[in-house]
């Protein structure tokens, strides 16, 4: 095993998958990944899959790493993650000393936040799509001195990208108007590249291109970007922070996530999360100067360097398998035509039937009305019948005003799994119904 694929011997996992073909992508594809034969998996979107050439790549990684802690983690590492580092940045459109490895994109997008040196002025603007974790973060932030505000901006599907630019336009332009910069106020923008739920494409690069102008950082959460969304070129958008799960749609070990920092930006990463032994204060008597930016985010804490390293493996079967515009086409063809088919099934429709918003991810109705309060119970039901009596599974929430399934599409889907899941569904949903009425019932007994 080797830590880089530049050299003219080509390493043993590489060799490995040179010796055969590929499968045909649908579900011939299950003979390369470890799933339950029964289990209709349309959720990839949530937590990835681990295909087997890459989980056999991390079991030999493991076995080399217990062979000798010490050798591996003081000297052999850090070569390791210089080569996934060059490579995801080749990948994204960036240079590689912009780019280091964290666990995943709630950690990446917390670092950066956090390292900001906040005033009571400043503006902490959020979506209402953002996903959970990060919104809590803000308002975290806003709830600690010196208590920056939080500014949301309503995004709600159906619509269309040129409805967003201009609403996100006019929402910065407020925030600026009722918030004048007297002195050192900021005003951050987390955007997302993709929406968790709806999982729909946003127009990203115009949104970072409307802060630039306007002087607003922006902190782009891209969590399932990486894999998925084609032909990224971060030197080109120039988000001032972007971050993107390798876990999710790159087919990494979980977890893994790359994050990157232009080098203009650099000098405002103090400190990855947590702070490593290495980091050089102005109070030290022996200060030099600070740490470069990649060397901060080498050593935080013992940790499995495995996930960081497997993205090497990923990017090999991705490479085996025909490569990023081979592997998106199939999933967001598959996306598209499966909406259409589940939507049909449900008597409902797909938000984006158009595909405009739409990459390997689709949002179809639920036939569901809003009829409990507690959405969590709602949750709870689908969730149980889906996935311990059905087998299957697609993920569900509540948006504007009504409920969705989430379908991710994959090289391993079919259109029958459609179909599949739409039986799942309607089943989920009829038990819902049931509980609501038996709620109503009791209410009315009361």
């Amino acid at each position: 095993m080797t830590a880089s694929t530049t050299s003219s011997t080509k390493p043993d996992h590489v060799e490995k998958l040179d010796a055969e073909s590929p499968p045909a992508f649908g579900h011939d594809m299950h003979k390369l990944f470890g799933f339950d034969p029964s289990f209709v998996n349309l959720n990839h979107g949530s937590y990835g899959s681990l295909p087997l050439p890459v989980r056999a790549y991390c079991d030999d990684l493991t076995t080399k790493i217990e062979s000798n802690p010490d050798k591996f983690i003081r000297i052999d590492c850090v070569k390791y993650l210089d080569t996934v580092r060059e490579r995801l940045a080749k990948l994204i459109g960036a240079e590689t000393d912009e780019c280091v490895l964290v666990p995943n994109t709630s950690h990446g997008v917390t670092t950066v936040l956090r390292n900001f040196s906040f005033n009571k002025e400043d503006v902490l603007i959020g979506t209402t799509t953002t996903y959970g974790s990060v919104t809590q973060t803000l308002k975290y932030l806003a709830d600690i001195p010196p208590h920056p505000t939080i500014s949301t901006f309503n995004l709600q599907f159906p619509t269309t990208h040129a409805a967003i630019i201009d609403s996100f336009r006019e929402h910065i332009r407020k925030v600026i108007a009722e918030n004048p910069n007297n002195g050192g106020r900021k005003i951050i923008a987390v955007i997302d590249s993709i929406a968790s739920n709806p999982g729909v494409l946003l127009p990203w690069k115009e949104m970072v291109a409307i802060c630039k102008e306007a002087g607003v950082w922006t902190v782009v959460d891209a969590a399932h970007s990486i894999g998925q969304e084609l032909d990224i070129n971060l030197s080109e958008s120039q988000p001032d922070f972007w971050v993107s799960n390798c876990h999710k749609w790159l087919f990494a070990k979980r977890g893994c996530a790359v994050l990157y920092v232009p080098k203009r930006n650099q000098h405002l990463i103090k400190s990855p999360i947590p702070t490593p032994m290495s980091y050089h204060t102005p109070r030290d008597q022996w200060y030099f100067g600070p740490q470069t930016f990649v060397n901060l985010f080498e050593f935080t804490g013992t940790i499995d360097y495995v996930p960081l390293l497997s993205v090497t493996a990923a990017l090999d079967f991705r490479e085996w398998l025909g490569g990023e515009h081979k592997i998106n086409e199939y999933n967001h063809n598959l996306a598209v035509a499966g909406g259409k088919r589940l939507a049909e099934r449900l008597g409902t429709s797909a938000m984006d039937p158009d595909g405009d918003l739409t990459l390997n991810m689709v949002n179809v109705e639920l036939p569901l009305p809003d009829l409990i309060r507690n959405h969590w119970i709602v949750h709870k039901i689908l969730a149980n019948t889906l996935l311990l009596e059905k087998n299957a599974y697609a993920a569900h929430y509540m948006h504007n005003g009504k409920w969705w399934a989430r379908c991710s599409a994959q090289i391993w889907n079919e259109i029958s799994d459609f179909d599949v899941i739409a039986d799942a569904l309607k089943d989920a949903c009829a038990k819902v119904v049931e509980y609501a009425e038996q709620m109503k019932q009791q209410q009315a007994n009361q």
